[in-house]
């Protein structure tokens, strides 16, 4: 069993998982967080380095933000989104060293 698993879980915390891999479920989502790995960018930022729009950016990381994935920090007419749950990385390594090839 790997070590930091419990397998004692309640109802609550087997659907609060559920709903975090949901979340992560998407691949822009998890475009948008490898891209904040690296610090606080902006919307207009995201947007154009990730080849979408504003309104799908701000979208998906509203998403983030009410799951306590990212915070927003608003200055002045600009949105800037950084990474406060970092865990979220140690999961998709794991997920990545499973994977084949």
């Amino acid at each position: 069993m790997h070590a930091n698993l419990k397998p004692d879980l309640t109802d609550t915390q087997i659907a609060e998982i559920a709903l975090r891999f949901r979340i992560l479920g998407e691949p822009l989502r998890l475009r948008l967080l490898y891209r904040l790995f690296g610090g606080e960018c902006s919307v207009t930022d995201l947007a154009n380095q990730l080849g979408t729009t504003q309104p799908n950016v701000s979208k998906h990381l509203k998403v983030l933000l009410q799951a306590k994935l990212v915070q927003r920090r608003q200055q002045k007419n600009t949105a800037f989104y950084s990474v406060i749950d970092r865990s979220v990385f140690d999961l998709c390594a794991t997920v990545c060293a499973g994977l084949p090839g």
